[in-house]
């Protein structure tokens, strides 16, 4: 009988100290961002937040402060803009302020906020045959390089890079289309970038792009620092009122997040730990005019 009265007491004890640990156990992370209805947000944005590294580092800290589940679609500024037109993005983050605002013009984009700048530059063989190095002008620049002969490898994809240098081609006056020293490569910044090594040629790129691809590059940077070349990056909603299936508000969390200031801190650090410099410029408190831009 005592045993039988001592296991009692034992099981007694064991259901009492299951029943106590399990109170103080969180049935769920206290500390895990909540659901949101519809967690699946579809970003379109340029190849050189991706290839810079950037976003590999927003995006996880994004989702797990948000709990959205971002599916990031890198392509293009002008493929970005276009997913947007045609509702195939909730969220674009982009580097194009002209055609974005003939985005926002024709009613696709419901909300824009600058988030950040770098600048653009001209690479190409170090011993520089065409002679662009120290040449205080963009637009001499690239007329010395369509003089040279000298091969220039574009990106021919309607990116943000691809209408920058497409618009100075304009204020040279040259055409390079079909020139055989002119190639298009149809590809990203970093392909592009990559392309150009082997050739021993120039190019326009962003320098976070450059800057994250240099150790694997035989290119350097030739032409740099005039206000023509700066490059800005602002945050777009797709308008739900165009196409109502939108995650409009995971798109504004997005856009929230972009231009908060912890997130702004992070994009002006991001790169000093390993190119000593940063590959952004964080602007969510300034305004276009600031910049520049009309």
């Amino acid at each position: 009988m005592k045993t039988n009265r001592y296991s009692m007491i034992l099981f007694t004890l064991l259901t009492l100290l299951a029943l106590v640990l399990t109170s103080c156990s969180p049935s769920t992370n206290p500390t895990a961002a909540p659901t949101p209805a519809n967690p699946n947000l579809i970003l379109a944005t340029t190849t050189s937040t991706q290839d810079s590294g950037l976003l590999d580092i927003l995006i996880p800290l994004f989702q797990e402060k948000t709990g959205y589940v971002v599916q990031t679609v890198a392509v293009g500024t002008g493929a970005a803009l276009k997913m947007g037109e045609e509702g195939n993005a909730d969220v674009l983050l982009v580097h194009a302020p002209a055609s974005e605002k003939t985005l926002m013009e024709n009613g696709f984009g419901k909300d824009r906020f600058l988030v950040m700048h770098n600048d653009f530059v001209i690479v190409g063989p170090a011993d520089d045959p065409a002679g662009i190095k120290g040449t205080a002008d963009v637009v001499e620049a690239f007329n010395k390089l369509a003089s040279s002969g000298q091969t220039f490898i574009s990106r021919g994809d309607d990116s943000g890079t691809d209408k920058m240098e497409k618009s100075l081609w304009v204020k040279t006056g040259v055409d390079p289309s079909g020139q055989a020293w002119y190639l298009e490569s149809g590809q990203g910044m970093g392909a592009t970038l990559t392309l150009a090594s082997e050739k021993s040629a120039y190019t326009l790129t962003d320098r976070a792009t450059f800057l994250a691809n240099q150790a694997n590059l035989q290119l350097s940077i030739l032409f740099e620092g005039v206000p023509a070349l700066l490059n800005v990056y602002h945050v777009i909603t797709v308008n739900p009122d165009k196409w109502p299936l939108v995650n409009y508000e995971g798109a504004m969390a997005f856009a929230n997040f972009m231009t908060s200031a912890e997130t702004q801190v992070v994009i002006g650090q991001f790169g000093m730990d390993k190119y000593g410099q940063p590959l952004f410029f964080p602007d969510a408190d300034k305004t276009d005019a600031d910049l520049g831009l009309n």
